[in-house]
C-alpha cells in the first residue's frame, strides 16, 4: 500500500522554500552595510541612556542580547523536549518575549554603531565585528521568516537559530568581551 502524497497546504515546503530565508538574510545584511558604508562617523556620544558614556552602553546592552540568547537556546531546547524536564506551559511565550527583548537591547547598539561610527575595517577584529553585526540582523530576519511561514523540513529551524546565536556571540566576542578584557572586568 503506497502513502498518499500530501495535499496542498500540508507536509514539508520544497527545497526552493530554502532560498527565502536566505535572500532576507542576504538581503538585510547587504542593506545595513550599504547604510553603514555611506555613513560618515559621527559624535561617539549621541546615544548613551542612561551609561556613563556609549561604549559602557553598548557593552551592557550586548551583554544582556547575549545572556538572552544563551536563554534562547535553553528554551528552544525544552520546547522542542531535548531536555530531561517536563515543558512547562510558559515556555514559549518566555522564549518569544526573551528573544524579542534580545532584539530591542540589540537596537540602539546597531543604531550607534550605523549611523554614528559606520562601516568600518581598520584592524581585522573590527572588520569582522562590523561584517557581523550586518549578518546578525540578516539571520534573525532568515529566522523570524522560517518560523512564519512553517512547514520547512525539521532541522532548518534550529539551524536558523544556531546560526542567529553563533553570529550574536561572535559580535559579541569582537566587541563586548574585547572591552571587558582590555579595561580588565573580571572577565
Amino acid at each position: 500500500m503506497t502513502a498518499a502524497a500530501p495535499s496542498p497546504g500540508r507536509g514539508t515546503r520544497s527545497s526552493a522554500w530554502l532560498l527565502a530565508p536566505l535572500v532576507a538574510l542576504a538581503g538585510v545584511s547587504l542593506t545595513l552595510g550599504l547604510i553603514a558604508r555611506s555613513t560618515e562617523p559621527g559624535p561617539s556620544s549621541y546615544l548613551r541612556l542612561f551609561f556613563s558614556d556609549t561604549i559602557h552602553m553598548k557593552v551592557w546592552l550586548a551583554s544582556a542580547a547575549a545572556v538572552l540568547g544563551v536563554f534562547q537556546i535553553f528554551s528552544a531546547a525544552w520546547i522542542f523536549r531535548k531536555l530531561p524536564w517536563s515543558r512547562p506551559r510558559w515556555i514559549n511565550t518566555a522564549h518569544r518575549v526573551s528573544g524579542a527583548a534580545a532584539l530591542l537591547l540589540t537596537l540602539p547598539v546597531a543604531y550607534h554603531c550605523i549611523f554614528n561610527l559606520g562601516f568600518q575595517d581598520a584592524t581585522a577584529r573590527v572588520l569582522a565585528h562590523s561584517l557581523l553585526g550586518c549578518v546578525f540582523f540578516g539571520a534573525f530576519a532568515a529566522k523570524v521568516l522560517v518560523v512564519e511561514l512553517h512547514r520547512f523540513p525539521r532541522w532548518v529551524l534550529p539551524t536558523a537559530g544556531g546560526l542567529l546565536f553563533a553570529v550574536l556571540v561572535a559580535v559579541w566576542y569582537t566587541s563586548a568581551l574585547w572591552f571587558f578584557r582590555l579595561v580588565g572586568v573580571g572577565l
